[in-house]
């Protein structure tokens, strides 16, 4: 009874444990790469109907013995080449459109029960032959929806186009569309070859011609910063000329001013007049040059519309040619007038400088006789009367005494002989002094009318004893300025 009862005890614990051993092992967890699928009794679904299957991923159920049992789908993505060849376009055209597609089962609720339904126990390869299938069909639908233009060009809406349709097709049968790769689209007659020979040579075109105008937009800005350096610089040396010009005009007229303001005697006054003709000069040279650059001007303008105008019609490269040639003619325009200007200045400023001089003279010998008109004439003719006498004695010199003959008789008259008669009678034949002046078409003034050379000195050696008894240690003859 015992034994009996130990034996039994035992058998029970041995089925218990082959039992819970048995129950174990109906407990199946689902790894992530693949869908548990419990078929068999597994409940009801939403329409009151049996369900075909229970699909589980990511997780575990118990499978019941004898009313159910499992298998898993793998969800390893499938690779799948599609050479859809001499499919039809919308325009007839027939293209080729190789592509590579990655299918995988679906992991979304409802589409995990159509992969159960339609692909459980299916090898890979029958996985990926089904979907060839279904993808070569509906790429066909595809391309025959569109254009080759839009094919070639438009490949995301072609791509987008594709997606749908395969996609919508393969979750009937529980796959999921994962990426398309279209390699390459060819057709029969070349037009897609043309299309692309077509872009690049306009993407060529485009380039060059891109090139081309910055280029020359660069050499436009070169030349326009090259032309008005050129005009600034000619704006900045004329300016300063003209400057410098006014400059000396306004030192002219108040030097001349203050000249005619402190001259009071005649002879001062005729400088100051001289000094406004040679003014006057220097204005008919401003003039003349003034013409001269309104030539210069005008030759330049002709020589620029002969080059310029004919040049416009070549190349750029002519047409900066032209533009340095007649910049070397305006150049050499420039530099002649410029010349000629210089020319004119340098003897408009000797004989301002010789008038002035003159007046300074005059100036201070009218000074020297205490700022009296009359005393400063007698000083200056006493200081030519050296010079007149010269003068004087010139119309006589030249007479050869050697070839005369004087009869000499002995007598006397006045203590004289004949001889010494004939000496002093040529020597009286001289033209007296107001005489010369009169020829000369000037007038002696009436205060010196009569008097002889020597008369004159002692007049001007009483102003010059007068004038140092004034202001004692000043120099007792005129200044040299003036002579």
């Amino acid at each position: 009874m015992g034994e009996s009862f130990i034996i039994i005890l035992a058998a029970v614990a041995v089925f218990v444990f082959v039992l819970l051993i048995g129950l174990f092992k109906r407990y199946k967890r689902c790894p992530s790469d693949r869908i548990l699928v419990v078929y068999g009794k597994v409940g009801k679904g939403s329409d009151s109907m049996g369900r075909s299957a229970k699909c589980i991923h990511g997780g575990a159920a118990f499978i019941w013995p004898v009313i159910q049992d499992y298998e898993f789908l793998d969800l390893t993505p499938i690779s799948i080449e599609v050479n859809l060849t001499n499919a039809l376009s919308r325009q007839n055209i027939r293209v080729d459109v190789p592509s590579r597609f990655t299918v995988g089962i679906s992991t979304e609720e409802g589409i995990m029960t159509n992969a159960a339904e339609r692909l459980l126990g299916l090898s890979q390869q029958n996985i990926h032959d089904l979907a060839k299938d279904i993808i070569f069909g509906q790429l066909r639908l595809v391309v025959a929806t569109m254009d080759i233009e839009e094919i070639n060009s438009n490949r995301d809406k072609f791509l987008a186009n594709v997606a749908s349709n395969v996609e919508a097709e393969l979750k009937k049968i529980g796959l999921k569309l994962i990426n398309v790769n279209v390699t390459d689209i060819k057709d029969e007659s070349g037009y897609i070859e043309a299309l692309g020979k077509e872009a690049a040579a306009k993407a060529i075109n485009d380039a060059r011609k891109s090139v081309a105008e910055k280029n020359r937009d660069g050499m436009i800005g070169e030349a326009n910063a090259v032309q008005e350096q050129r005009v600034k610089v000619a704006d900045a040396d004329a300016s300063a000329v003209e400057g410098e010009n006014l400059a000396k005009i306004k030192v002219a007229q108040s030097e001349a001013a203050r000249r005619e303001k402190e001259a009071e005697a005649q002879k001062i006054a005729i400088a100051a007049e001289k000094v406004q003709s040679a003014k006057a000069l220097e204005e008919a040279y401003a003039a003349e040059q003034e013409a001269e650059n309104a030539r210069a001007t005008r030759d330049k303008a002709s020589q620029t519309a002969d080059i310029v105008v004919p040049a416009q019609i070549d190349k750029e490269r002519v047409e900066i040619a032209a533009e340095a040639e007649a910049e070397m003619i305006r150049r050499k325009a420039k530099g002649e007038a410029d010349a000629i200007l210089f020319k004119k200045q340098a003897e408009a400023q000797g004989l301002f400088e010789i008038l002035t001089k003159q007046a300074q003279g005059l100036e201070q010998i009218v000074k020297a006789a205490g700022n009296n008109s009359k005393d400063a004439v007698l000083l200056l003719v006493a200081d030519k009367l050296p010079e007149l006498v010269r003068m004087q004695t010139e119309a006589i010199k030249n007479i050869k005494i050697d070839k005369i003959t004087v009869w000499e008789n002995g007598s006397e008259k006045d203590g004289k002989t004949s001889t010494a008669n004939f000496i002093s009678g040529m020597y009286k034949s001289v033209p007296p002094l107001q005489e010369m002046f009169n020829m000369a078409g000037m007038e002696l003034p009436e205060y010196l009318k009569g008097k002889s050379p020597g008369e004159i000195q002692k007049m001007a050696e009483e102003v010059k004893e007068k004038q140092e008894k004034k202001a004692p240690g000043k120099p007792k003859t005129p200044p040299e300025e003036g002579k």
